[in-house]
Parts: structure tokens; C-alpha cells; sequence
């Protein structure tokens, strides 16, 4: 690692062969951690599966920048789709319900993305609240979202939508939309562009184990 020491140059040791690289201060803890081909996992990223939780799965080309977490629990699983890149400090947070990736989405440094909400009685410390969902993550194909936005329980964001910077994502996003704000709404769309031409499916329902190793 001498002649590649900071993040962006070291990608390319990924792709010197199909095990890609995984640093040696990053922290992989859990039974079905699946891996494909030239992912990228950098400096003190965590990715931990709890014994109770569904698998995390990582699609082919996939990077995962410095100190991004990964956290699955009960009733939780994280897929990641082929050539997706997830930036530095990035929380992806698992429970109750999945969360989904697809293909070539770029997530920004400092997103949160938890698919679970915790109660707010009155009646229990915050710390005794039961977890709820409204139900899965699902971020389509090509989907950008800015530095620092947070993506909250029962929110698909469709096919290249964009969410701008310090944005709080709480309800649908259609597919080639600009949404921003807190909570974000579509103020545009991507009339510049098309939509990619692969479907979500291939890259969150990942249909060959073979082609990932295991951990």
C-alpha cells in the first residue's frame, strides 16, 4: 500500500484482481457477508450483521469510503448494487426492514440512510422505545444524493433522481427528479437526461451467489 497511501489513489488496487481490496483497519463482522468482484473497502469502514439480521451483500465494483458504517440488525438487510460508490463518513443503518442500492448510485459523504424510526411516548425513556418502520429503503438505479442528506424509513427514490445537499428525504421521489429541503420535494427534473436502461431488480435482487465471496 506504500506507492497508493490516501483513499482516491488507492482505488486502482482494487482492480488488479477479482478479490479487490479491503483495508487492513476496516472491520467486517457477520456470517453472510457477501462480496463481488474489485470492491473497494477503505479505512475503518464497519460493516457489521448481527446473528438475527439478513445478509449484506456488496454487487461487483462497489466502493466503500472511509469510516462508512454498515450496521444490520433484526429483520434488516443492506444489498449494494454493481458499481455504486459510497462516500466517506456514510451511515447505512438496518433494521426492521431492508435496505436496498442500486446500480451506479453515488452517495455523497456524511449520508445517513436508516430504515427503522424509534417511538416517541411519553410514557418510556428514550432509550426504552420500541423500533417501528414504515417499511424498506429503496434507492433506484443512478440515483446522486448531495453531502449530508438523510433518507428515512418507506422512501423509494426512483431511477436518477437527484436530492441536493442537507436534505431530509421523507416520502417518494420520482424517477428523474431534483428534490432539496428539509423535508425535501421535487423542485424539477432532469430533462437533460434519460433514465438508465437497466432495471433496479438487477442490481438489488441479485440472482447468482457464485459470482460473490463470503466472509
Amino acid at each position: 500500500m506504500w506507492w497508493a497511501p490516501s483513499y482516491l489513489q488507492r482505488h486502482c488496487l482494487a482492480d488488479l484482481n477479482p478479490w479487490g481490496f479491503i483495508s487492513t483497519r476496516a472491520t467486517l463482522i457477520g456470517p453472510t457477508i457477501r462480496i463481488g468482484a474489485n470492491v473497494f473497502i477503505d479505512d475503518r469502514v464497519l460493516i457489521h450483521q448481527a446473528l438475527d439480521a439478513g445478509s449484506v451483500t456488496l454487487g461487483n465494483r462497489v466502493h466503500l469510503e472511509e469510516d462508512t458504517h454498515i450496521v444490520n440488525g433484526a429483520g434488516g438487510a443492506v444489498t449494494i448494487g454493481d458499481d455504486s460508490h459510497i462516500h466517506r463518513g456514510c451511515q447505512i443503518v438496518s433494521y426492521k426492514a431492508p435496505i436496498q442500492i442500486g446500480l451506479r448510485v453515488e452517495i455523497a459523504a456524511r449520508c445517513a440512510l436508516y430504515s427503522y424510526d424509534h417511538g416517541i411516548s411519553s410514557k418510556k425513556h428514550c432509550g426504552d422505545q420500541e423500533l417501528t418502520t414504515k417499511g424498506p429503503i429503496i434507492i433506484e438505479n443512478g440515483v446522486c444524493l448531495g453531502y449530508g442528506v438523510i433518507v428515512l424509513s418507506g422512501v423509494r427514490i426512483g431511477e436518477g433522481a437527484v436530492i441536493g445537499a442537507g436534505s431530509v428525504v421523507t416520502k417518494d421521489v420520482p424517477a428523474g427528479a431534483i428534490a432539496v429541503g428539509v423535508p425535501a420535494r421535487v423542485v424539477g427534473m432532469r430533462t437533460d437526461s434519460g433514465p438508465t436502461d437497466r432495471p433496479v431488480a438487477e442490481g438489488v435482487l441479485l440472482k447468482d451467489d457464485s459470482d460473490f465471496g463470503q466472509i
